[in-house]
C-alpha cells in the first residue's frame, strides 16, 4: 500500500494561487458550456413535435432521459479513471466528446438518430461531471470550497438559460437543427483550454494531513457507500435531481401548453429569470455555508436542506396559479432557494469522503442522483401528461422538492452527530 499525506503532497506540488484561478476560470465555461448543451433541447419540443420526425411528449421526455442515462452509466468508470490518471486530459476528452455528439444532433433525418446523438452527449460530460469537482476541490483550501463550487456552478444557471434563449432563437429564426450546431461548436475550443490546466497531488489543499492510500479502482465504490453521512446526502441530491430534471425538461412547453405563452417568449423570459435567480441564489447559498461553516461544520448540510424546504410551496403556486402577477414572483423565489443548495451540496459531497476517492464518490453521486433522478422524471411527465394533462403532471416537482429537503435535513443531523462523537 502506498501511503503519502497531505502535506507531503503539498511540499512535492504546490498550485500557485494563479494557476488555481485559472483553473476555476476555464472548469466554470466548461460548465457554462455543459448546460447550455443540456437546455438547448427543451425550447425546441413543440417544433420537434411538428417536424417530419414527428416526436412526441413520451418521446420528447425520452431525448433527456437517454441523455442522463449514459450520462450515469457511464460517470463510474470516469469517476475510477479521474481517481488514477490525468484529469484534465480527461476532461478534455469528455468535452470534445459532447460537443461532437451535439453537432451530430443537428444533422439527425429520424428519431432514432436525435435520440442516439443526445445518448452520446452523456458520455462526454460525464467525464467532466465526475472529475471536474475533485479536481477543483484541490485547487483551493475546504474553508474556500463552497464558494468556489458557488462560482463554478453559477454557470449553472447561466448555461441553462442560454440553453433555452439559445435554442429558442435559433429555432425561431433557423428551424431547431441549427440550435445543436452553435451549442455542440464551441466546446471544442474549451477541450484545448482543459489540457493546460494544472493536475495537483489529491488532498493537497486538505487542512488535516491525514492519511490517503491508493486509488482503490472499483472498489471505492463499496468504501463510500459505507460512509453514511455521504448516503443520505446523496439520496437527498437523487430527489433534488428529479425536481430539476422534470422541470428543466417540461418548464418552456409547460409555459406554451398551459400558460399560453409564445416559444420564443417563453425561453427568453425564462432564460431571464434563471440568470438572475441562479446568480443570487447560487452566490448566497455559498457565501452563507462558508459563513457558517466555523461555528456549524455541517452547514452545508442544512443551508442545503432549509432552502429547499421553503422552495417546495413556493414551487407548487408557481405551478397552479394561472396569474402571471403571481406565478412568475413565485417561480423566482423558488428557483432562489432552490439554487442556494447548488455550492454547498457538491461541497459536502467531496467533504465527506477521503481525498482519494473524490473523483469515485462524485461518479458515485452522479450515478445515483440521475439514475432516481432526471433519468425517469422528464419520462414520467411526459407519460402522465398525456393521460392528466400537463399541468397536473409537473406538480411531481413541488413533491420531490419536499422530500429533497426533509431528506437533507436528516443528513445534516446525521453530520452532526458524527462531528459530536469525533
Amino acid at each position: 500500500m502506498i501511503v503519502t499525506t497531505a502535506a507531503d503532497s503539498v511540499k512535492a506540488s504546490r498550485v500557485t494561487r494563479r494557476a488555481a484561478w485559472c483553473g476555476l476560470a476555464v472548469l466554470t465555461l466548461i460548465n457554462l458550456l455543459n448546460y447550455l448543451d443540456r437546455n438547448v433541447v427543451p425550447p425546441l419540443g413543440e417544433s420537434l413535435r411538428r417536424s417530419p420526425l414527428h416526436v412526441t411528449d413520451p418521446q420528447f421526455g425520452a431525448l433527456a432521459s437517454a441523455f442522463i442515462l449514459v450520462y450515469t452509466a457511464t460517470a463510474p468508470a470516469f469517476g475510477v479513471l479521474g481517481d488514477k490518471g490525468s484529469r484534465p486530459r480527461l476532461i478534455a476528452l469528455g468535452v470534445g466528446l459532447w460537443s461532437i455528439a451535439t453537432v451530430l444532433a443537428g444533422f439527425a433525418s429520424h428519431y432514432a438518430w436525435l435520440l442516439g446523438a443526445r445518448a452520446a452527449v452523456g458520455i462526454g460530460e460525464a467525464a467532466y461531471g465526475s472529475i471536474a469537482p475533485a479536481l477543483l476541490a484541490d485547487y483551493f483550501p475546504d474553508r474556500q470550497r463552497s464558494r468556489v463550487f458557488a462560482v463554478m456552478f453559477m454557470a449553472t444557471p447561466v448555461g441553462s438559460a442560454l440553453g433555452y434563449v439559445v435554442g429558442g432563437a435559433m429555432d425561431a429564426h433557423f428551424g431547431w437543427r441549427s440550435a445543436f450546431f452553435v451549442a455542440g461548436v464551441p466546446g471544442l475550443l474549451l477541450a484545448f483550454l482543459a489540457l493546460g490546466l494544472r493536475d495537483p497531488p489529491r488532498g493537497s489543499q486538505d487542512v488535516l494531513a491525514t492519511p490517503t492510500t491508493a486509488p482503490r479502482g472499483f472498489a471505492a465504490y463499496l468504501d463510500v457507500a459505507r460512509i453514511r453521512e455521504y448516503r443520505h446526502t446523496v439520496l437527498g441530491y437523487a430527489a433534488y435531481t428529479f425536481a430539476l430534471g422534470g422541470i428543466v425538461a417540461w418548464m418552456p412547453t409547460f409555459l406554451v401548453r398551459v400558460r399560453h405563452l409564445s416559444g420564443q417568449s417563453a425561453s427568453v423570459t425564462l432564460g431571464g429569470v434563471l440568470v438572475v435567480t441562479g446568480f443570487a441564489g447560487t452566490f448566497a447559498g455559498g457565501w452563507l455555508a462558508d459563513t457558517l461553516h466555523k461555528r456549524m461544520p455541517n452547514a452545508n448540510l442544512v443551508v442545503s436542506g432549509v432552502s429547499t424546504l421553503l422552495a417546495a410551496p413556493l414551487a407548487y403556486v408557481a405551478l397552479t396559479s394561472a396569474d402571471h402577477s403571481v406565478y412568475w414572483p413565485a417561480l423566482a423565489a423558488a428557483e432562489v432557494l432552490i439554487f442556494m443548495s447548488t455550492g454547498p451540496i457538491n461541497s459536502a459531497i467531496v467533504d465527506a469522503v477521503p481525498a482519494a476517492m473524490r473523483a469515485s464518490a462524485m461518479a458515485a453521486s452522479i450515478f445515483t442522483i440521475h439514475i432516481l433522478g432526471d433519468v425517469p422524471s422528464p419520462y414520467l411527465i411526459g407519460a402522465m401528461a398525456e393521460h392528466t394533462g400537463l399541468g397536473h403532471a409537473v406538480l411531481l416537482v413541488p413533491v420531490a422538492v419536499l422530500v429533497a429537503g426533509v431528506w437533507w435535513i436528516y443528513a445534516a443531523s446525521v453530520a452532526g452527530r458524527k462531528l459530536r462523537d469525533v
